[in-house]
């Protein structure tokens, strides 16, 4: 009779613990999937980042040379009178 009480006191425990241990093993591969997923978004901003890095500096170059060449548009008009 021992015997059954210890082998109940050993046993239920990881009988309950595989029961709660299962759902999470199922969803391990979507959630495998999922962090793929966000690896790849993740690397995608990472060169839209780049992108807009750039574009930045570009913006900048073009707005340096629009006050130059304004400038130089107020040096011709006011040589004209």
């Amino acid at each position: 009779m021992l015997k059954w009480i210890v082998l109940a006191v050993v046993l239920l425990p990881l009988v309950a613990l595989a029961l709660a241990v299962r759902p999470v093993l199922t969803r391990l591969p979507r959630l495998r999937h999922a962090a793929v997923a966000l690896q790849r978004r993740a690397a995608e901003a990472e060169a839209l980042r780049d992108t807009a890095e750039a574009l930045q500096l570009r913006a900048e170059g073009v707005q340096r040379q629009l006050d130059t060449t304004q400038q130089r548009l107020a040096v011709i008009r006011a040589r004209r009178g």
